[in-house]
């Protein structure tokens, strides 16, 4: 009998295993902060002190793990063999995080935690983060909202474009990690205000 199921067992196994479809790219682009706190440093206070970054929304051109290319104004295509380890919009909460904390010294909060309250808050909306390639650059694009318990509201528009880039991963996915930086240090200095 068990020599019987076995090659049905087999069968039922290859329906769970993908041996086709496309190869994963070789490398995979990820957002690493240029300010950073160093280990052991550390800030306290009270919620009054505190800022919340929250995950910023993105259109759904960018709200995937691919690398949008702007072909024209109604053309959105994707970078061949280019893919972020996660969603854009998380890695650049994350690097918002690290780079305000590291150049304003504040006690900052990564996302929404319910059991931290906070005055303030920093949201907003990824605009841009992709290849033009109209013009051979790499844009990243935030408008920053920030709001806090007194119910006082704020929003300014960030921008970085890098031109000149060659429309292949490795380049482009630095030149966003560095434009991404920019946009970031921009929020930062605003933050410090």
């Amino acid at each position: 009998m068990r020599l019987l199921l076995a090659p049905f067992a087999a069968l039922a196994l290859t329906g769970c295993i993908s041996l086709g479809g496309a190869e994963p790219p070789p490398t995979l682009l990820t957002l690493t902060a240029d300010a950073a706190a160093p280990a052991g440093s550390g800030a306290s206070g009270t919620g009054k002190d505190a800022l919340t970054v929250v995950e910023p929304d993105a259109p759904a051109s960018i709200a995937v793990t691919r690398v949008p290319v702007q072909v024209d104004d109604a053309n959105v295509a994707y970078l061949q063999d280019a893919m972020w380890v996660e969603k854009p919009a998380r890695l650049f909460r994350r690097l918002l995080s690290e780079t305000i904390a590291a150049k304003t010294g504040r006690i900052v909060i990564d996302g929404l935690d319910p059991t931290i309250k906070t005055d303030q808050r920093l949201r907003g909306r990824i605009l841009d983060f992709g290849y033009d390639a109209r013009s051979a650059s790499v844009v990243v694009r935030f408008e920053a909202i920030r709001d806090d318990a007194g119910g006082l509201v704020a929003t300014r528009r960030f921008e970085s474009v890098i031109p000149g880039i060659a429309a292949e991963p490795a380049p482009v996915g630095e030149a966003l990690n560095r434009a991404a930086n920019d946009v970031a240090g921009q929020v930062a200095d605003w933050m410090g205000e």
